[in-house]
């Protein structure tokens, strides 16, 4: 317990600090007070296939719990819906369980807010399949896992097949249309892959099948999306869409890995990468699942607006807030500094833009004041590094666009020397990457993700009631893969899974930023899919891309193996090209060789670590070139070189406990923790009140308990800091909590 409070110690400091600096804090609402009678949903994965009459005899005992699904094929297990104590007990007396997991809350990855021709899909209508029809997805079964479709939009009708709600157990996914609970979301998706009628989808003719997982809000349980999952199996999908997830990136939890067993019986699976960047390691399960084609989000052709002020030098990209006016200036316009935003602050600005600093109140109300004040639009500038992505609400009466911190500075600076003019400059821009689109690299495996990227931002597709509307999100770019991939599979019946997602990660345009540098692999993948060049591709890299791991002084080099296929009808010459060099890194490649028609090989690769990086480097990322006949095959590749500096602590949630006075709280640890535990802090003082939980040498994965609260909270807002500790390193994330309406 000694080192635990030295690390506390520090841990205590973070905190304050983290406080005094007014960075962001969340707030859950006041709970709601509990009863003994409250209901959880745990997932057991067992060695067997489950049996449902020696389940339910094993059930009789107790008095709460149900089966809610058997998963037979996805995943071997079941899930149960009863009151915590008893599925605990459950899980204890069951000699069929292997591991326990709680039911996480997946939602939908998006945002209010010619993209077929970019990712090159008219192209593909020009090549036929081997019964002589062109490319339309004609006969590929595609089922969307999500919030339902709306099956009666005209431009739908014609490719809906059928498929079943998991939210209210019938044969009836239609997406919920009733005020309180509305969504619009798989429809949106569904359209980008099947729309056949005012709009085209990517694959138009393909046999569509609704799962629907998520209800009101968007939201559902893990079980729901694992029960789907099997049931495509049992349905014999080709490719399912996920444009769903949660924030816990780890490879290991149960959809996840449902869905690599879904790939492994021949399901090509898709999924949203999430929408939690710009950072890194922010990508979130199912995106995390290494068979499954992670897919992040770029940009189609925009028309993007720059910001031009005399005495700066450059450029200023501006980035429009979501639920904002269209920023649309064609002339000069006076600009003021409007300090953060505050009622009153905001001077002289009748027919000007106002500059405006984030943080201290919300990005809504800034705008609403320079509104009053007669703005005509406001710049948003970051008060942290980096650029940042917002919304404002729909009623917002002017446009508003953000920029990043040092640009904002530079201009606020200058407008209290002279009046400044700002000038909007507008370029035609394609096949950037979305801010809001999550990185990887994947904890535990690193594995390079997302796989690929697809058109994101401002994508226009059905949703209900014979409707039309642009939505953004990595939600929207899986279904462009989904698309892709059932035109894959009708051109190429036979290729398996692996194959068809190296095809569209072996022919991928790798994309530049705005200052025409190479995006991170963990950042973009391959690169942005072409659909015809994949249909054509003449060889296969297998897999698309290469993790070597943690590399260090006692560890300096790592060997991974890449299956070459020849799909062509002539012998094909390969050999890697090495233009670039690394004085740190040292490549062991085959020598040049060549492969007959429709035949494979499988070769070494080897990375050796010839000195130590000395820079702050913790991720070395690149590409390989394989020339492959006529074409060159970009291979990804990562590596850290220290134990990097992911967060330790993911998917940290507080809830109400089983009975009054008491809390429940998981986490998940991607590597495990030496030291774990959970402090509280009276909110307002930030003084130390006491330890609510300790543990230590805890292995990966999910962490949870039910525990009291001390007598002492009673009536007062505390703040609860979990944090852990692995190998020196430190991490910690809080969670505000009110606890005025628990019951003692």
């Amino acid at each position: 317990m000694k080192n635990i409070r030295v690390f506390f110690i520090a841990v205590c400091l973070l905190f304050i600090s983290f406080h005094s600096s007014s960075a962001h804090s969340w707030e859950i609402p006041p709970y709601p007070k509990t009863s003994t009678n409250e209901e959880t949903i745990m997932i057991f994965s067992t060695s067997e296939r489950p049996d449902e009459n020696v389940i339910q005899s094993s059930l009789s005992g107790y008095r709460t719990l149900k089966i809610r699904y058997l998963f037979t094929d996805a995943f071997t297990g079941f899930s149960l819906k009863g009151q915590k104590h008893e599925l605990e007990q459950f899980a204890k007396n069951f000699h069929q369980v292997k591991t326990v997991f709680e039911s996480n809350v997946y939602t939908t990855d998006f945002i209010n807010s010619g993209n077929n021709q970019l990712i090159g899909t008219e192209g593909v209508r020009g090549i036929r399949d081997r019964y002589g029809n062109r490319l339309t997805g004609k006969g590929v079964n595609v089922g969307v896992i999500d919030t339902g479709i709306d099956y009666n939009h005209p431009d739908l009708i014609g490719s809906y097949k059928g498929g079943f709600d998991f939210v209210d157990g019938d044969e009836n996914p239609l997406e919920a249309m009733d005020r309180k609970g509305m969504t619009i979301h798989g429809t949106h998706v569904a359209g980008i892959i099947a729309a056949n009628g005012k709009m085209h989808g990517v694959a138009p003719e393909v046999n569509l099948y609704s799962y629907r997982v998520l209800g009101p809000g968007g939201k559902g349980t893990t079980d729901q999306v694992l029960a789907a999952i099997d049931r495509s199996i049992k349905d014999k999908m080709d490719v399912i869409n996920l444009s769903l997830g949660t924030n816990i990136n780890g490879p290991d939890l149960p959809v996840s890995m449902a869905l690599n067993n879904a790939v492994a019986k021949g399901i090509i699976a898709v999924t949203s990468n999430g929408n939690s960047g710009p950072n890194m390691w922010t990508v979130g399960s199912p995106g995390t699942s290494s068979s499954a084609i992670s897919v992040g989000a770029s940009t189609p052709t925009l028309n993007s607006p720059y910001l031009s002020v005399p005495s700066i030098n450059g450029n200023i990209p501006l980035s429009p807030l979501h639920g904002s006016k269209k920023w649309s200036f064609d002339r000069s316009v006076p600009l003021v500094d409007g300090g953060i935003g505050k009622r009153g602050e905001i001077k002289k600005a009748e027919g000007k833009i106002v500059l405006i600093k984030r943080g201290g109140n919300t990005f809504t109300e800034k705008v609403l004041n320079a509104a009053k004040a007669g703005a005509l639009g406001v710049i948003l500038y970051n008060n942290t590094d980096g650029e940042f992505a917002g919304m404002v609400d729909k009623e917002c009466p002017i446009p508003v666009a953000s920029i990043p911190r040092n640009s904002g500075e530079k201009i606020q600076s200058e407008t209290k020397r002279k009046a400044l003019l700002a000038t909007t400059i507008y370029k035609k821009e394609a096949d950037l990457l979305a801010d809001f689109s999550s990185r990887g690299p994947v904890t535990v495996n690193w594995s390079v993700k997302p796989d690929v990227t697809a058109p994101g931002v401002a994508i226009n597709s059905t949703i209900p009631r014979g409707d039309y509307t642009a939505l953004q999100g990595t939600s929207m770019a899986a279904p462009f893969v989904t698309g892709a991939a059932a035109l894959m599979k009708q051109a190429h019946p036979t290729w398996k899974p692996e194959e068809v997602k190296a095809a569209l990660m072996n022919t991928a345009k790798p994309l530049f930023d705005h200052n025409e540098k190479l995006y991170k692999v963990f950042e973009q993948g391959a690169g942005r899919i072409q659909v015809e060049k994949a249909v054509k591709t003449q060889s296969l890299v297998i897999p698309g891309s290469i993790s070597f791991g943690i590399l260090t002084e006692d560890f300096k080099d790592r060997t991974r193996y890449l299956t070459i296929k020849n799909t062509s009808n002539t012998v094909q010459h390969y050999s890697f090209n090495q233009e670039t060099f690394h004085p740190n890194i040292r490549w062991e490649l085959p020598q040049s060789f060549y492969i007959k028609p429709n035949e494979k090989k499988r070769i070494p690769i080897r990375v050796i670590l010839t000195r130590k990086f000395w820079d702050e480097k913790e991720i070395v990322d690149g590409r390989l070139t394989l020339e492959a006949g006529h074409q060159k095959i970009n291979i990804p590749y990562l590596f850290a070189v220290k134990e990097p500096s992911y967060p330790r602590i993911m998917g940290f949630s507080i809830v109400p406990g089983d009975k009054p006075g008491y809390i429940r709280y998981e986490a998940y640890l991607p590597m495990g923790a030496e030291e774990f535990g959970i402090a509280l802090f009276d909110s307002e003082t930030l003084s130390f009140i006491e330890f609510l939980d300790f543990k230590d040498h805890i292995g990966a994965g999910m962490i949870d308990n039910q525990l009291s609260l001390p007598k002492q909270t009673f009536l007062r807002k505390i703040t609860a800091v979990a944090f852990a500790k692995n190998k020196g390193e430190e991490d910690f994330e809080e969670w505000s909590i009110p606890l005025k309406n628990i019951e003692y």
